[in-house]
């Protein structure tokens, strides 16, 4: 399945059984890309929000 990064518009071919929650990546400029929504064959993506780590503070 086609699909088009949010951050960059490089289009690019990904899975079409992804799942909602699933991250992918985009070839061309690396962002962790979570799929948000699918519908009529098509996936809609949103940047994802990395969690940092606290190391107890």
């Amino acid at each position: 399945m086609n699909c088009k990064c949010p951050e960059c518009y490089f289009e690019f071919v990904i899975e079409e059984d992804l799942m909602i929650g699933e991250i992918v990546e985009c070839p061309d400029c690396a962002i962790q890309l979570e799929v948000i929504e699918k519908n009529n064959g098509g996936i809609v993506f949103e940047v994802a929000q990395l969690e940092e780590e606290d190391w107890g503070e």
